[in-house]
């Protein structure tokens, strides 16, 4: 709510909206400004508490935890799980939450915010707080990556390969923005924020050898690109607009494939992207499918990919939709 002067949120008045149990999960080091993180985390269980929502607050203990801490909850029967943080720890909490009933409220806290941000979200999670009562839960589709890694071996057998199954909430980067993450230093990217991924997108643009990958989108004709966003959320890093037809709760990818293997050629796509006409180049194409199979054109060549801007793994992999697979709470 907000009040009469309509200067800032009157968080007193905030009134809880059938939410009677919740888990907030926060990333105490996301972002880059811990000490003002604990002030909001403070201030937000405060706001629910008022509310009349019971709430644990749990910091997550280290990479990872969030899913098991999120996972835990489920099997409790909390009504909501919160979480504060950046997309990688929100993209660690569905893949606790999902197939299972619990909703998902989202408290923005991270460097780019790009569901928050394309679900119109306050991006204080102490203003998200004082909305949470008014939003409603919608179920909602969910993207899935399933590849294969290498499983430890004992007493010197050769590695042995199994699947690994990931989900994925905005989008999946194949290529060379994945390159850009497994590049960027964790200093740069605490201390530089979304300016550490430009800088650090900048240098490999100089550096990255745009491999050729191979994609078949439902199965249909193959298609090659240096560099692929499939995406659910319109916003790509948190501002730029990449598939500018993406819809967040449709079931389907808006792909964006960039295929040219020229370093210079990559200038031109950046500067066109961001005045929106990329879409207008002969060597970028915009897609929608439900499924996506990957796979690099050379035998042997590595080529990451990244899941809500967090590495993940390399190709081999297919990318699909599940429906129905989340609940989420929505202004």
């Amino acid at each position: 709510m907000w009040s009469k002067t309509g200067t800032k949120p009157d968080f007193e008045q905030t009134e809880s909206a059938g939410l009677k149990t919740s888990i907030l999960i926060y990333n105490p080091i996301a972002g880059r400004r811990p000490a003002r993180r604990a002030r909001e985390i403070r201030r937000v269980a405060e706001i629910l508490r008022k509310a009349g929502i019971e709430l644990e607050v749990c910091p997550t203990p280290g990479p990872g935890m969030a899913s098991e801490l999120a996972k835990q909850a489920a099997r409790q029967g909390t009504d909501v799980v919160l979480v504060c943080g950046g997309d990688g720890t929100i993209n660690e909490v569905i893949n606790g939450l999902a197939g299972s009933q619990v909703a998902l409220g989202l408290l923005p806290g991270g460097t780019a915010n790009i569901l928050a941000r394309d679900m119109g979200l306050p991006l204080s999670p102490v203003h998200a707080a004082a909305e949470i009562s008014r939003w409603s839960p919608r179920r909602i589709p969910l993207g899935k990556a399933t590849w294969c890694t290498e499983k430890a071996s004992t007493n010197g057998a050769p590695a042995e390969k199994e699947q690994a199954v990931r989900y994925f909430i905005t989008v999946a980067g194949i290529g060379f923005d994945a390159h850009v993450v497994y590049k960027l230093s964790p200093k740069m990217k605490m201390s530089w924020g979304v300016t550490g991924y430009i800088v650090e997108a900048l240098r490999q643009a100089f550096r990255y050898p745009f491999q050729g990958f191979s994609c078949r989108m439902d199965g249909g004709p193959e298609r090659t690109a240096t560099f692929a966003a499939v995406q659910r959320a319109r916003n790509y890093g948190g501002w730029l607009h990449l598939t500018p037809d993406a819809r967040f709760f449709d079931d389907r990818f808006s792909l964006c494939l960039f295929k040219s293997p020229n370093h210079a050629r990559y200038f031109l796509y950046a500067a066109l992207v961001l005045a929106r006409q990329h879409f207008q180049l002969g060597d970028v194409e915009l897609v929608e499918t439900r499924k996506l199979d990957c796979a690099a054109q050379l035998a042997g060549e590595t080529i990451r990919f990244e899941l809500d801007g967090e590495l993940v793994g390399t190709l081999p992999a297919t990318f699909e939709i599940v429906p129905d697979a989340l609940t989420l709470l929505v202004p």
